[in-house]
């Protein structure tokens, strides 16, 4: 269970985002929280957690890009300690494959598809950190879909 307060803030986000359908309410949300824990400043897992998800409703994939690529930056201070004692129930190194997904797929809409590729290989390096569970099934079927755009020369769309 979740004891971190910014991080439960956070997940609302995520649920006014993805349950609810709430993307401007849930950017807003994210902004407030932002710029609360200092912006890119801030402890490692907020800023990490935080543009994760802010990167997700974002409107230009430039910027999306941009949140993605804060996210990337930020898992590299993160500790499983620091994980652990925020009530988060996975490693650092589980973390990797979304992000890794999250930036090839953003470089596929942007139709960088030599960088695409180059994080879906990162994505795939890091998959066995992953859990069997229905977050690892989510990352491993989003990392099969974009091989499969990527396979089929680009078509439109985000991955899942």
């Amino acid at each position: 269970m979740i004891t971190d307060v910014t991080l439960s803030r956070i997940n609302h986000g995520v649920a006014l985002h993805h349950q609810r359908g709430r993307r401007a309410a849930a950017r807003d949300l994210f902004t407030r929280i932002w710029a609360e824990i200092g912006a890119g400043r801030g402890d490692p897992l907020h800023v990490c957690v935080l543009a994760h998800a802010m990167a997700d409703v974002q409107d230009d994939p430039h910027q999306e890009l941009l949140w993605d690529q804060r996210a990337l930056t930020a898992a590299g201070s993160l500790t499983d300690e620091r994980l652990a004692h925020a009530g988060v129930p996975m490693t650092v190194a589980a973390l990797y494959p979304s992000l890794h997904l999250n930036l090839g797929d953003c470089y596929r809409r942007l139709g960088d598809l030599d960088r695409a590729r180059e994080q879906l290989d990162l994505a795939r390096t890091a998959i066995g950190a992953l859990g069997d569970d229905a977050y690892g099934d989510l990352i491993r079927a989003g990392l099969n879909q974009l091989a499969r755009r990527l396979a089929a020369g680009n078509p439109p769309g985000p991955t899942p």
